[in-house]
């Protein structure tokens, strides 16, 4: 069985797992074809090599040349749906999707369908979203392992101005996933991370035992005084692999 471990000492986020895909092997090509279907305009993906405390790791950024309208859930699924890829990625998606649109839901006090999409509706993070999930169907991973998560503390600003870290939407996600705390005052797990590390793991604890093949770093934007990266190790289950 081919498997991945996600290692989010220094958290996760939509563009450190696309990063971290990236570096693992994935053609950055085939994820712009790929998003080159959704039918959204005025934006660039760029992928670039970088460093963080030492570490080289990929950094993604999708940089937006236009405007972009507040969307609904509805709009954010009717784009998946007129995509051109698996009827898998574009299940994965909406279910990813709609766990965001129930966390701001009840964040709001509102309902999931009457969400407006600030952030997790611009142009990057259905960017982020989708690219993840064609990167991983790309590798043809079979079982994801997360590992507990560490969410940080302190504040972030957002479209509804300052507000604390974790951020209600990421507390409402990772209800059920284990977590820790550390000493950094910083966001280390956004929603968008937090909707995929959740749809597509399939536990979180540590690392499994594994024949490791390849792995991938991916570089967040933010400097906590410590490697600002997602680490994805990409292998064979012991149990797969012949005597």
């Amino acid at each position: 069985m081919k498997v991945m471990y996600l290692d989010c000492s220094a958290g996760i986020a939509g563009d450190m797992f696309l990063g971290a895909l990236f570096d693992a092997g994935v053609d950055p090509d085939l994820v712009r074809n790929g998003l080159a279907s959704l039918k959204l305009n005025g934006y660039e993906m760029c992928v670039e090599k970088g460093t963080s405390h030492g570490i080289a790791a990929n950094s993604v950024q999708f940089n937006v040349v236009e405007e972009q309208p507040h969307r609904h859930l509805k709009d954010i699924i009717a784009l998946i749906e007129a995509g051109n890829f698996s009827e898998n990625v574009k299940n994965l998606a909406g279910r990813v999707f709609s766990l965001l649109a129930q966390a701001e839901a009840k964040v709001h006090g509102t309902t999931p369908d009457q969400v407006h999409f600030h952030e997790v509706g611009a142009i990057d993070s259905i960017c982020d979203i989708v690219g993840t999930l064609l990167a991983v169907e790309c590798l043809g991973v079979e079982k994801i392992t997360c590992s507990p998560l560490s969410l940080g503390s302190g504040h972030v600003y957002c479209a509804h101005g300052r507000i604390p870290v974790p951020a209600p939407a990421t507390l409402e996600i990772v209800k059920g996933v284990p977590l820790y705390k550390n000493d950094v005052e910083g966001e280390l797990v956004t929603p968008t991370g937090a909707a995929l590390a959740v749809s597509l793991s399939q536990e979180f604890s540590s690392m499994p035992s594994m024949i490791v093949d390849s792995v991938g770093y991916g570089m967040g934007t933010r400097d906590y005084g410590l490697p600002s990266v997602l680490r994805v190790i990409i292998g064979r289950s012991l149990g797969s692999v012949s005597s």
